[in-house]
């Protein structure tokens, strides 16, 4: 938005420290820029003064601006929940600049921004900072390092939107996950434990009964809104059924924005296709859900799975993809030589080609009276998130794959203890040696192999499982307070029916076995060379977890995208 003095008498701030205290630094959140660096970005900018009191940047509404501090000082400010106080976050003063990572991503605001003392600012137009991402790699560093870590901790900090709806509600949990898969900061208050719950409803007009309700900047209240009205609301890029329906057609339409998607986005649309990407639910597929991923080339430090997605969906919108959420599809058909993709919503894509990114997602556990601990105290997913909700309580992990030994060193530094859980004897055979030897050395770490979950114990919450050792029949009863699952996964092929053919799990075939493939006594693609990643369909392509015989890998998910994308050019050619 443009910079503008508030019209109205703002709520008091709590809490404001005074001029002086200035927030320290976190982790590089806070950097403060050179002057070398100011001059850069004064080229298409402009200094402004400013006084105490003006609002530069307001909560629950684009803004359009990046801000450095030459003079001054702002408050970063939590608009609160509607009860009119507002909660002070952060205090900046010169050298430092305002926003985070929806500014990159055309998010609203998350928070206000507000001069707690009159100076002068420089205001970039937001569109100049992303080309500057793009193409000065020590600008591009700097910003986009600070952005990740301030989505990080607004997220922490409990701030944006608020979720009110109860632990047993099937559409809280589906907005909570929602939000955490999607990164979106968020609060959710518990309508079963949060005593301040039905007052703050009561103050909004709401029975208890209407809800789960989404509140935003205070006062505005969604009941049970959508995925896509809540990622509407925020900003985040849903289809339009009419635009989508009437659009020209897409060189490339990639189903599936998890790495192998994100990659066939990040190639073809450098490549200079009309690129659009679809996603049912949040950008970043599984492997968003590790939080640190410690083998993918060069990252020796490790990266955490929802970092890597959202370097990936700033670099995929630099060369100009578009990657819609809550965007599901329904059905594949095709008309004139293109494949037309059929959306939940009724709304239709039409591409050239098409890459198969839908990946797959985690099994659920088949145990008695698990379904009403999901999202409470049963989890697919170890995130920040999801760890933050644990506290210090012990946990167990089911499954003997990578992502549950990313889990179980991940949350063996934050709780008491971890219980992992394994079928077979072996915690090498799926699991990376660098993981296993963590695991091992771990002191908080409790192997159990040959062990199944057969009961799992408490109303609310967790409060303890029954494990049977699969080659005794021995029981035993673990006191753990949350259990993070991680047992294998299920393609999302479903709804392709019989348009392709899959092999005797679901997965997608391709290259050589798609073209030994037959349906009605026909072979499906013919005689013609094939090429490893196509379908038995024409023009349709494969890539990641939802193939058959891939390599279960975010980097070898990763390579796919890019492959796929160089014989999707073979096709063109060849068509």
């Amino acid at each position: 938005m443009s910079t503008r003095t508030s019209s109205e008498d703002p709520a008091p701030v709590r809490d404001i420290p005074p001029v002086g205290a200035e927030t320290p630094d976190e982790l590089g959140a806070y950097p403060r820029l050179t002057d070398d660096q100011v001059a850069t970005l004064e080229v298409g900018g402009t200094r402004r003064s400013v006084r105490a009191g003006e609002v530069l940047v307001r909560e629950g509404e684009p803004s359009n601006d990046f801000f450095v501090i030459l003079s001054g000082k702002v408050a970063i400010i939590d608009e609160g929940d509607g009860d009119g106080e507002r909660r002070i976050l952060r205090v900046h003063g010169p050298g430092r600049f305002l926003g985070e990572l929806g500014l990159l991503e055309g998010q609203v605001a998350f928070f206000s921004a507000e001069m707690i003392e009159d100076g002068e600012i420089l205001v970039v137009p937001a569109e100049r900072v992303r080309e500057l991402v793009s193409h000065d790699p020590v600008l591009s560093d700097l910003i986009l390092r600070a952005y990740l870590v301030r989505r990080h901790l607004l997220i922490g900090l409990g701030s944006g939107f608020r979720i009110i709806g109860s632990c047993y509600s099937p559409d809280t949990l589906r907005l909570r996950e929602f939000a955490m898969r999607n990164r979106l900061p968020h609060r959710w208050i518990d309508l079963e434990r949060d005593e301040r719950a039905e007052q703050l409803l009561r103050s909004l007009g709401v029975a208890p009964e209407d809800t789960p309700v989404v509140i935003w900047h205070g006062e505005k209240v969604l009941r049970n809104p959508t995925n896509a009205e809540l990622a509407r609301i925020v900003g985040l890029p849903v289809p339009d059924s009419a635009r989508d329906a009437a659009q020209h057609v897409c060189d490339l339409v990639v189903v599936g924005a998890g790495p192998a998607g994100l990659a066939a986005s990040v190639y073809g649309a450098s490549d200079g296709l009309n690129t659009v990407t679809l996603e049912s639910f949040a950008a970043g597929g599984q492997a968003s859900t590790s939080s640190r991923i410690e083998n993918y080339l060069g990252f020796p430090a490790g990266i955490s799975g929802a970092e890597l997605a959202e370097r990936a969906v700033i670099q995929a919108g630099k060369f100009g993809a578009r990657i819609l959420v809550s965007a599901e599809v329904a059905g594949l058909g095709s008309e004139d030589g293109l494949h037309v993709l059929r959306l939940a919503d009724g709304g239709t894509v039409r591409g050239r080609a098409v890459v198969l990114a839908t990946g797959a997602r985690y099994r659920k556990l088949s145990v008695p009276g698990i379904e009403v601990l999901e999202g409470t105290s049963v989890y697919y997913a170890a995130t920040h998130q999801e760890a933050r909700m644990c506290g210090t309580d012990p946990v167990a992990i089911v499954g003997g794959g990578n992502s549950a030994g990313q889990a179980t060193v991940f949350l063996a530094d934050r709780v008491s203890h971890v219980d992992l859980l394994i079928r077979g004897g072996d915690l090498g055979k799926s699991m990376s040696r660098y993981l296993v030897d963590q695991i091992e050395r771990h002191p908080r770490v409790t192997v159990h192999r040959n062990t199944e979950i057969r009961e799992v114990h408490g109303e609310k919450y967790l409060d303890e499982i029954v494990v049977e050792n699969n080659h005794t029949g021995a029981h035993d009863t673990l006191r753990v307070r949350a259990l993070f699952v991680f047992i294998g996964a299920v393609p999302h092929t479903g709804w392709l029916a019989d348009t392709v053919a899959l092999d005797d799990h679901g997965f997608v075939l391709t290259g050589m076995d798609a073209i030994r493939a037959r349906a009605d006594g026909n072979q499906w693609i013919g005689d013609r060379p094939s090429r490893t990643l196509e379908t038995s369909l024409p023009g349709l392509f494969a890539a990641g977890d939802v193939r058959s015989d891939s390599v279960k890998r975010v980097a070898s998910a990763v390579g796919e995208g890019a492959m796929a994308v160089r014989q999707i050019h073979e096709y063109f050619d060849r068509s």
